[in-house]
């Protein structure tokens, strides 16, 4: 799905891939589940671009439902890794966090599992290598993606700022369609670590001047940034 003249994403309000395009290649943020691969080589199809266009992937945390294709494109498509180094373990499988479920509905849950298992999350293929980001680096790659430390719902969980694409990716810094309820609109999202430190995380991308805000779960976000934190924050006032 085109977003923008070089912004794409594959995957659903479920799960979500970005793709941002340059003349200088292709650079991909998260990588969703492994089954999202036929879409991948689709999408760049559609693209004019092929694998060999990829220049490198982003993680913007190390939970299994972004590590995906990552390692297939690393080990058969030679493509780079790049996260946080707070997370490197957790993508290399050698961290793995305690799932807090926290409220759900059955019916949203059992539709997020389902299509997991469909795509491939019942069974995740860690990173052997990645190479390590930090807060504040510009990365060499299609874009000029620019890190954001965003630490709660991980240790090393990032926004991926690209003025070029007029976005920001920002992983599950926030969603805006909690897959374990089904509630829309900006929210914290499920499965955080620790969600007083991922609420005051927010305050880093707040004043971004972009367009689009671009979650791993849900639909993207072109109301504001500022307002989606604002709703973000009402909703953890709330509980």
């Amino acid at each position: 799905m085109k977003l923008g003249p070089h912004l794409h994403r594959i995957g659903n309000d479920i799960v979500a891939v970005y793709l941002i395009e340059t003349e200088e290649g292709v650079t991909v943020v998260d990588a969703g589940l492994s089954g999202l691969w036929p879409e991948l080589v689709a999408e760049l199809s559609a693209m004019g671009r092929s694998l060999s266009d990829i220049r490198g992937l982003i993680l913007t945390h190390g939970d299994t439902d972004h590590l995906g294709f990552a390692e297939r494109l690393r080990r058969d498509h030679g493509v780079p890794i790049y996260v946080h180094g707070a997370d490197a373990a957790r993508a290399r499988g050698e961290f793995k966090p305690k799932a807090s479920f926290g409220k759900i509905k059955v019916g949203a849950t059992a539709g997020f599992l389902w299509y997991a298992a469909r795509k491939g999350g019942l069974r995740t293929t860690y990173l052997t290598e990645v190479t390590d980001v930090t807060d504040g680096q510009v990365l060499d790659l299609p874009g000029a993606p620019r890190v954001i430390g965003m630490p709660g719902h991980s240790p090393g969980s990032i926004a991926v700022h690209v003025p070029v694409a007029d976005a920001v990716f920002v992983g599950d810094a926030l969603t805006t369609r909690h897959v374990l309820t089904g509630v829309q609109g900006p929210q914290p999202a499920p499965f955080t670590d620790d969600p007083a430190q991922a609420l005051a995380s927010l305050a880093r991308i707040e004043d971004l001047p972009v367009t689009w805000i671009l979650p791993g779960h849900g639909i993207p976000w072109n109301a504001g940034v500022r307002e989606a934190v604002r709703q973000i924050r009402t909703v953890a006032e709330v509980g």
